[in-house]
């Protein structure tokens, strides 16, 4: 479904990521960990359009989609839940679903149901949702494009941890469908119950792959991958 290989790339001339190869499969999520400024919200950029690549290639969907504009990837069934959002604040719930909207699986009623939150919301602007109804927004504006994969950047950074909760929920109902997840996650208690696979990254590169299972039974591995 989704494969990076000997990627680098960075911003402008400056390479942050570094021969970094890895492929996600159709209902999988994998979670990309490591501290912070270690390159993982540049990989995504880069998966995106949004920073420069240097080599290496990006298939989705079994189609190269490495030197296509943004608006082409998702038409190959790319959608991205950027790490701040990026909500229209002028824009309804119901506006933003119309411009996003791609024929599929995912429409407003299925998202309300993931979401019921946004449905008694659907006429509120962007800038009077709470986090959490925004980052529920900017996940189903994604969906709403009818991806293949979807690459979300830290999606519970700065929510209460009940809506972390239901998010997680969320968010593991999206792989039952058989959709590929790629998810940048700061925590690791979210990265490890939402993905059977993690990969830790260190300095632009992939130090270690392994299971969520293995990680977590290994604190002492962790710790030292991790840097902590």
């Amino acid at each position: 479904m989704f494969e990076i290989r000997n990627l680098y790339g960075g911003w402008g001339a400056t390479t942050v990521i570094e021969d970094v190869s890895l492929f996600v499969a159709p209902g999988e999520t994998v979670s990309v960990i490591g501290r912070n400024g270690v390159g993982k919200s540049t990989l995504l950029e880069l998966v995106v359009g949004r920073a420069h690549r240097h080599q290496g290639s990006i298939v989705i969907n079994d189609k190269d989609v490495s030197v296509l504009p943004i608006h082409e990837r998702v038409k190959c069934g790319l959608g991205y839940v950027p790490q701040r959002r990026e909500v229209f604040p002028s824009l309804t719930v119901k506006e933003h679903f119309a411009i996003a909207v791609r024929p599929g699986f995912w429409t407003e009623e299925a998202i309300f149901a993931i979401f019921p939150s946004l449905a008694d919301r659907r006429h509120a602007l962007g800038r009077h949702l709470s986090g959490g109804e925004q980052q529920m927004l900017a996940i189903a504006r994604a969906l709403l494009t009818n991806p293949k994969l979807i690459a979300m950047d830290e999606p519970s950074e700065g929510l209460a941890p009940v809506v972390v909760d239901q998010l997680i929920e969320a968010i593991q109902r999206l792989g039952k469908n058989g959709l590929a997840i790629l998810l940048i996650e700061q925590s690791l208690e979210v990265a490890f119950s939402l993905s059977n696979r993690v990969v830790i990254m260190d300095r632009g590169r992939i130090v270690h792959e392994g299971t969520s299972n293995q990680l977590r039974g290994d604190p002492k591995l962790l710790s030292e991958l991790m840097g902590l």
